[in-house]
C-alpha cells in the first residue's frame, strides 16, 4: 500500500471514483501481500458506498441487466463480449435460462451492479 493513501469510508462521488480506480491497479494483487489487504478493504468500503447511493429499482435481475444496458448503451452484444457466448445472452434475456454465478460476477462488474441484485429468485418463460 502506498504510505499516503489512507483509506475511509466513502462519503462522496469523488472519493467513490478514486477508490475505484486504485481498486483497478491492486485487483490482481498477491494473496497475503499488502496491496491484497488493500484491495479487500477496497472492495468492502465500495460495496458499501453503492448499497447506499445506487437507487435501483425492484426489479427481477434479467430486467435490472436490460435497465443497466441501456443506461449504458450497451447492446445485448456487448454482454455476449463479456460472457462469451451470444446465444446463452440471448436465451437469460429473454427468460429462457437463468444467470449463472460467472455471469452474475461479470454482469455485476460490467454493469455495475451489486451481485446481491442479481441473485434474487426469477420465473423462467418455459414452453409447454
Amino acid at each position: 500500500m502506498n504510505a499516503k493513501t489512507q483509506w475511509f469510508l466513502i462519503d462522496s462521488e469523488k472519493e467513490y471514483n478514486a477508490a475505484v480506480n486504485r481498486y483497478e491497479q491492486v485487483k490482481h494483487a498477491a494473496k497475503g501481500s499488502e496491496e491484497h489487504k488493500e484491495k479487500m478493504l477496497l472492495v468492502h468500503l465500495i460495496a458499501e458506498y453503492e448499497k447506499s447511493t445506487l437507487d435501483l429499482p425492484e426489479v427481477d435481475p434479467v430486467e435490472l441487466i436490460k435497465i443497466r444496458l441501456d443506461d449504458f448503451g450497451y447492446k445485448p452484444a456487448d454482454l455476449a463480449n463479456v460472457y462469451g457466448d451470444k446465444g446463452t445472452i440471448s436465451k437469460v434475456l429473454n427468460y429462457k435460462q437463468a444467470l449463472s454465478l460467472t455471469m452474475i460476477r461479470k454482469f455485476s462488474q460490467f454493469l455495475k451492479l451489486p451481485v446481491a441484485s442479481l441473485v434474487k429468485e426469477y420465473e423462467l418463460k418455459t414452453n409447454f
